[in-house]
């Protein structure tokens, strides 16, 4: 069996270095990967954003289960695209990871189905934002861009006033 996994972080090293413990021996392919990952799989030189260039490295090299970490090619529809040729991956489909990609889409489908949540606000100018912050600053508000962030898209405010805050 063959397994590409998509991505050069923690997280894919992780699920390589876990694949790679199989008893079934897998052949372990890696695009992008980095260093600590071409110690145990075969690194393929494209980026995880280039959707159409992934999925002909799947066909080139007849990969049996593509499995995805970033939320960018997961948002991009890789998983799909991959479908649509009938490749096996695993990962969502662009539609369900826009829950990961859009922080408003996501807030709005939980109040929908009644998932509690934190309070929120979405904001399209610095005006909005301030008089959001300003409206939910008890005992802290975190604002967040709406879109991929890699996992580093929030900063908490704290402060009363509108404007005054501090990143931590």
């Amino acid at each position: 069996m063959k397994i590409l996994v998509v991505g050069s972080g923690g997280r894919e090293h992780a699920l390589v270095r876990a694949l790679a413990r199989s008893p079934q021996r897998p052949e372990l392919l890696c695009a992008p990967g980095n260093a600590g990952i071409a110690s145990d799989a075969r690194l393929l030189e494209v980026a995880v954003d280039d959707v159409q260039g992934l999925v002909a490295a799947v066909e080139r090299e007849d990969v049996d289960l593509t499995v995805v970490g970033p939320e960018v090619p997961l948002v991009a529809g890789l998983v799909d695209a991959l479908a649509e040729r009938g490749r096996t991956a695993f990962g969502p489909s662009a539609a369900a990871a826009r829950l990961e990609g859009s922080k408003a889409y996501a807030k709005q489908a939980m109040e929908e189905a009644g998932v509690p949540t934190a309070r929120w606000r979405r904001a399209q100018s610095l005006d909005e934002g301030i008089e959001a912050v300003s409206e939910l600053a008890s005992p802290g508000v975190v604002v967040k861009a709406d879109g991929l962030a890699a996992g580093k898209g929030g900063d908490r405010c704290r402060g009363r006033r509108a404007g005054a805050r501090r990143a931590e």
